[in-house]
């Protein structure tokens, strides 16, 4: 972790200001300024766009009852290209630009999935077992007279009373 935070804040900016006075030498003060400012201007217009069309295909997938796993990473990737746009420089520009190019965000989105299924729990099972303690139909007239003298507790009290639930959990992907 320390080295990436070294990598965030100390090599990264030292290889944009390097950057940046290559690039103010050959095209000036004033032009380098006015690129690094359209540069974040129209990232941060493209990273709104496809946000809010990843946002709609989100609210698309929840609705259909999906899980919106690959629009969550793209949203993040989007979240990440934002913020390299905003931060002055060509570098992190590149970076961020090249995160709102839908192939490269594909081929990012599938490689963290990969990452998912490898680094999941193996080993993981559930199974339901349901164990009645009632064997006599008097005593399961007495717990049906029960439920008949409060049924404003319906959703407190327990259906399936008498009943021990077992179970064991297994991912099955």
């Amino acid at each position: 972790m320390f080295r990436l935070l070294f990598v965030l804040f100390i090599i990264i900016p030292i290889i944009e200001i390097t950057v940046l006075m290559q690039v103010g030498a050959v095209f000036g003060l004033w032009p380098t300024i006015a690129i690094v400012i359209f540069t974040a201007w129209l990232g941060a217009k493209y990273v709104r766009q496809q946000g809010l069309s990843t946002l709609n295909s989100v609210q698309t997938k929840m609705a259909q009852g999906q899980m919106p796993s690959d629009e969550i990473v793209t949203g993040l990737m989007l979240l990440v290209a934002g913020v390299f746009l905003v931060t002055p420089g060509f570098v992190t520009d590149f970076f961020g630009l090249s995160l709102l190019i839908p192939a490269v965000r594909n081929t990012i989105v599938n490689s963290v999935k990969s990452q998912l299924k490898t680094n999941g729990a193996g080993g993981q099972h559930f199974q339901f077992h349901t164990h009645s303690h009632v064997h006599n139909q008097e005593q399961s007239q007495d717990d049906f007279a029960q439920q008949q003298e409060a049924p404003f507790q319906e959703h407190i009290q327990s259906p399936h009373k008498g009943q021990t639930l077992d179970g064991e959990f297994e991912r099955k992907d």
